[in-house]
């Protein structure tokens, strides 16, 4: 009885310590990428844990069913000795979700930018006439005059060109050609003519003006031949009181011619006039 009593107190305690080895190496075979499902996970799934007194890494990680290796790789944020403090949070596991995982945010495109508008731009025509007659106004017989130089320069000096002036005319319209400044931005310029050496300028060869986009400006300058006489410059108010003094003139001396021959025929006697009387025998 006696040898049976020990021999079962024995396996008794061959028992326990066979089951207290066996226990511990079932937690450490835990599948390392294992993770738990609670009932309160964090929004983002992850399973929060609260160090309480007495708690490291090693319990920590064992009461959970990871290692410390991933706990730590949970936890980035702790120290190479894996302090824990009172009260902190750590995390121990990811929530498992059958939800579908959201893909990345969509690019959004980049904001267009929107080209500023053209400003717009003008044309600016500058005619040379031949003013025959001195009046600084263009008549319908006034036609161009050419080797004039214009040039349009903007006032702030970003824009300045030059043209020479023609005397050609528009078959169609049968007017003088002008020389025209296309695509001129608009703003504020000074318009300018230099007139041939054989002509003198009838009116000021400088003018400014303000163009807007869309406009279309004209301007017109007058130059008189220096060898065109008065009588070729056709003012008629001119040639006509010249013709009238002059056939006036011509009717005075004539006049005066008739007037003394008369005085001069009743000065003489008679018997001049009418001859001698013949003798009888």
């Amino acid at each position: 009885m006696k040898i049976r009593a020990i021999l079962f107190i024995i396996l008794f305690v061959l028992v326990l310590l066979l089951i207290g080895t066996t226990l511990p190496a079932s937690d450490a075979n835990a599948a390392p990428d294992a993770q738990f499902v609670t009932a309160t996970p964090g929004p983002d799934g992850r399973i929060l844990y609260t160090v309480v007194e007495g708690d490291n890494c090693s319990i920590v990680a064992f009461n959970h069913g990871i290692t410390v290796p991933q706990l730590r790789q949970l936890n980035t944020r702790l120290d190479e000795n894996c302090t824990l403090t009172v009260g902190q949070q750590i995390v121990v596991g990811l929530a498992s979700s059958n939800a579908p995982t959201a893909g990345p945010a969509p690019t959004l495109p980049p904001a267009t930018v929107t080209a500023t508008p053209v400003s717009g731009t003008t044309e600016v025509c500058v005619l040379l006439f031949d003013d025959m007659n001195g009046d600084a106004l263009r008549q319908e017989t006034e036609f161009g005059i050419d080797g004039g130089a214009v040039s349009l320069t903007n006032l702030n000096g970003s824009y300045s060109q030059t043209q020479n002036t023609t005397s050609a005319i528009d078959p169609d319209l049968l007017e003088p050609i002008r020389s025209c400044f296309s695509n001129v931005p608009q703003g504020e310029y000074n318009v300018s003519m230099a007139v041939p050496d054989t002509y003198n300028p009838t009116m000021l060869l400088s003018y400014t003006l303000t163009v807007k986009a869309g406009d279309r400006a004209s301007i017109d300058f007058g130059a008189q031949s220096k060898t065109l006489t008065v009588s070729e410059s056709g003012d008629p108010e001119q040639g006509g009181r010249s013709s009238v003094l002059g056939i006036f003139g011509l009717l005075l001396l004539l006049s005066g011619a008739g007037l003394g021959y008369y005085a001069y025929r009743s000065s003489q006697p008679k018997s001049k006039l009418k001859g001698s009387p013949l003798t009888k025998r």
